[in-house]
């Protein structure tokens, strides 16, 4: 059998330095590196690896595009929340009853995200907007001094045109709207804020900000010292993004009434409004936190393993607040989700592989939307939605004294 097909030969040359981990599909197709892999790390480390090498999707596409010196699949549980109600008033890019794959290894937080869920539906559900569309990207340039700073952002304000035709001419959907220059001694940070339609955009944004970058130090004084100043700010807390957002920025809220915070949640909407005030926004000031929620980033993260998006990124879709306010005389609850960097996308990276695919289509919003960026906004809609649920559905659970008990009764 010869080294391109035989995993224990092609392992054997990594361990005797004729090859490098990450040359082995030079020398065989991707399952066969894999499991190459696989076998150096059983011999060395005595792990059997059977249950990683046990995946499903093609291991060609994967290592070209989403993953180096691939070994297989890590393999998460995922079940289902839903239906979740939008209100079909026309005004946003979801409407009606839709599902939502979570995968996630908490155990209770399905099962919390659909009963908050079920209180919205009962209520006549939820209404979402995607408030602001931008994917962000900072370089930072050097100048001699604080007059030649001054003298670049002048320039980049001045000529907004110019640096779009620039950024556009390397996508076909990508547009630059935003461009603004910080000024840090002689240091020049410019955040770029670019439409990448149904894209989460990363990529595309990088790339468009490398032509923008070439054409500042043409123009200026400039000289481009990182492609990435920090100042984007990408997969790090931080409050440019808070404020400014980045990806979506995304609002959902719902009213239930009094009769429906008793029989689902099981408390009162006082004690919700109160238990929200003392944790979500006095605790979190307390604490110098950039997120004022009970836990959105699990439901975030959760829909971003079932739907292929960059994990990493669920950092900024922490960045939210929740606000619960009682009004008509103590009858009803309004309760509200504002997400102000929710960073996803249907098409491309990780929305191409199959289950990623799957849940997408459970969703109905897989591939480019009709008009570009309707489908993912209507993603950004539904996991904020989802979110929400999370939000009232733990808020109930801490109000009425039945967090501990929840857990305790789901086993986990």
């Amino acid at each position: 059998m010869s080294d391109t097909t035989n995993p224990a030969a092609l392992a054997e040359r990594v361990r005797d330095g004729d090859l490098r981990l990450h040359e082995l599909e030079a020398h065989a197709d991707a399952d066969t590196a894999a499991a190459a892999r696989r076998r150096l790390l059983a011999t060395e480390t005595g792990v059997d690896l059977d249950t990683v090498g046990a995946y499903d999707f093609d291991a060609e596409q994967a290592a070209d595009a989403n993953v180096e010196n691939m070994i297989g699949g890590a393999q998460v549980p995922m079940g289902v929340v839903g239906p979740i109600e939008l209100n079909a008033d026309g005004g946003g890019a979801a409407s009606g009853e839709t599902y939502l794959p979570l995968a996630t290894t908490e155990g209770a937080l399905v099962a919390s995200v659909n009963r908050g869920c079920a209180a919205m539906r009962a209520d006549g559900g939820a209404t979402a907007r995607v408030l602001e569309n931008a994917m962000t990207r900072a370089p930072v340039f050097r100048v001699d001094d604080v007059g030649e700073a001054a003298t670049v952002a002048s320039w980049v304000r001045e000529n907004l045109d110019q640096l779009a035709d620039a950024a556009e001419a390397t996508t076909s959907h990508g547009e630059l709207q935003e461009a603004t220059p910080y000024v840090v001694g002689d240091s020049v940070f410019v955040r770029f804020a670019y439409d990448t339609k149904d894209a989460m955009g990363m990529n595309m944004a990088t790339i468009a900000t490398g032509e923008v970058a070439d054409l500042i130090e043409r123009e200026t004084p400039a000289e481009l010292i990182a492609l990435s100043g920090n100042l984007c700010s990408d997969k790090k807390p931080a409050a440019v993004n808070a404020v400014e957002g980045r990806g979506r920025t995304v609002s959902a809220d719902a009213t239930l009434s009094r009769e429906t915070v008793a029989d689902v949640l099981k408390t009162t909407p006082e004690a919700i409004t109160e238990a929200n005030t003392r944790k979500n926004l006095v605790g979190s000031a307390k604490a110098g936190a950039l997120g004022f929620n009970a836990h959105a980033a699990n439901t975030v993260a959760a829909a971003f393993l079932a739907t292929g998006q960059d994990i990493a990124q669920v950092v900024e879709g922490a960045n939210a607040i929740t606000t619960v306010d009682v009004r008509d005389g103590g009858e009803t609850l309004y309760a509200s989700l504002t997400v102000a960097s929710l960073e996803v996308g249907t098409v491309g990276g990780g929305t191409k592989l199959p289950t990623q695919a799957e849940s997408l289509d459970v969703v109905g919003v897989r591939g480019g939307g009709d008009p570009a960026g309707a489908n993912a906004d209507a993603l950004a809609e539904i996991i904020t939605t989802a979110a929400l649920g999370g939000e009232l559905s733990l808020l109930g659970a801490l109000a009425s004294s039945n967090l501990a008990s929840a857990h305790e009764e789901l086993g986990r």
